[in-house]
């Protein structure tokens, strides 16, 4: 297979999403070979532009959720902007969006509208609470389902207010459970002939995560909870984070297997055969005991790598807490290919983080990078039939519109 050859070949996205979830399932779905269509609003574009990091203007932020994609600024309050982009989706196969539920009716881009023009559309809506129930129309973002979800008790230490995750888990979560459902809907369309409305919802996507807390509570009669547990898991000794003399590390020694090994490093078989560790049931009951035991050892050694040079030898699984400036250093990231190269007409060579899809038979790195506002306005337009005065007019009337940087 070649770069023709992307499994999405042929499928055609109009990506009309902004900041992220949206946006990363309309990136995954270039990176797999559809043809994305990024549809923004003058004069500013996707607010996901306006978000930092910055270099010359350009946010590396909208980059790197956007790269692969085509570009078209276009006024849909114009009746030759929305006529234009009705003809856009009748070319497509899938429409991504994630505004409040009900906003988009009101401009006609509802999927009741664009399934009775389209009947094979794939319409793909992303919102905080989704579109039913009590909560529907209320905004929100990733944070608000972090919280919302209980995954936010979770965290921290003790009475202490919970962290920040400091990665968008609520929006790429719903994002590739975005790309699931839209490839699944495809396969549907090949037998049924129709598409269908898929609705996200970013909470659901954060409680469907809980691969413990829910069943826990239920299981117990509503009696048992989770709780905050700082850097450790009390239900699953010994598996968290410790600190070292110049760092921390994880280890993960909560199985029998590991945690004896563990236990013969650093404490010989009077530790391995101690009846308060031998069974996790018996580990978790003397928690904090274990921990420390662990705590002390990680550090009375020279290092973190030492420590982990240490558990390497000894079979015990664990890793250093890197810092960013490690991480894309490592040399198992180099050689999975998750950092990407492309030349930005603005900016030069960028770096971004890749998508951790790999197939056999192509390459899905995608090495075009994000559009510049209405890069691709006059080509879209003229494939769509629009007539050359047409397309200058709308152009000359700011209908399409481009930022300075695009070369006409």
């Amino acid at each position: 297979m070649t770069a023709q050859d992307l499994p999405l070949k042929g499928i055609r996205v109009i990506d009309y999403s902004h900041f992220l979830a949206g946006p990363f399932m309309g990136r995954c779905l270039a990176a797999m070979g559809a043809d994305v269509i990024k549809v923004e609003r003058p004069k500013a574009g996707d607010a996901g532009r306006a978000h930092g990091y910055f270099k010359d203007g350009q946010s590396g932020y909208f980059l790197q959720q956007n790269m692969g994609k085509q570009g078209l600024c276009i006024d849909l309050r114009d009746k030759r902007g929305l006529d234009m982009m009705m003809k856009l989706v009748d070319t497509a196969d899938v429409f991504i969006e994630n505004y409040r539920p009900g906003a988009l009716e009101r401009l006609g881009l509802g999927y009741k509208e664009l399934s009775a023009r389209n009947p094979g559309l794939i319409y793909c809506s992303v919102s905080a609470y989704g579109h039913t129930g009590p909560y529907a129309d209320r905004p929100g973002f990733g944070l608000i389902a972090e919280a919302m979800s209980g995954a936010l008790a979770q965290l921290g230490s003790p009475g202490e207010a919970p962290p920040l995750l400091r990665m968008p888990l609520a929006d790429m979560y719903t994002g590739i459970h975005g790309v699931a459902a839209i490839n699944a809907a495809l396969v549907g369309r090949a037998s049924s002939g129709r598409g269908q409305h898929i609705d996200l919802a970013l909470y659901d996507c954060m409680v469907s995560m809980h691969d413990y807390a829910v069943q826990r509570y239920f299981l117990s009669g509503g009696t048992d909870l989770p709780r905050q547990t700082g850097s450790g898991q009390p239900d699953s000794t010994v598996y968290g984070v410790f600190p070292a003399k110049d760092g921390n590390l994880v280890i993960a020694a909560q199985v029998d297997d590991a945690w004896r090994r563990l236990a013969s490093l650093i404490g010989g078989d009077t530790l391995a055969s101690d009846e308060r560790f031998t069974t996790p049931a018996a580990r978790n009951a003397h928690y904090a005991e274990a921990m420390e035991i662990v705590r002390t050892w990680t550090l009375s050694q020279p290092s973190r790598d030492a420590c982990l040079a240490a558990l390497e030898a000894a079979g015990v699984p664990s890793a250093p807490v890197q810092t960013i400036e490690e991480v894309v250093k490592d040399p198992q990231i180099r050689a999975r290919g998750m950092l990407v190269e492309q030349e930005h007409p603005v900016l030069g060579k960028v770096t971004l983080p890749n998508l951790p899809f790999r197939f056999s038979d192509c390459d899905a790195t995608v090495r075009t990078p994000a559009p510049l506002l209405g890069q691709d306005n006059r080509r879209i337009a003229r494939s769509l039939g629009l007539s050359a005065e047409l397309v200058e007019a709308m152009v000359r009337d700011g209908v399409l519109y481009n930022e300075v940087a695009v070369q006409e």
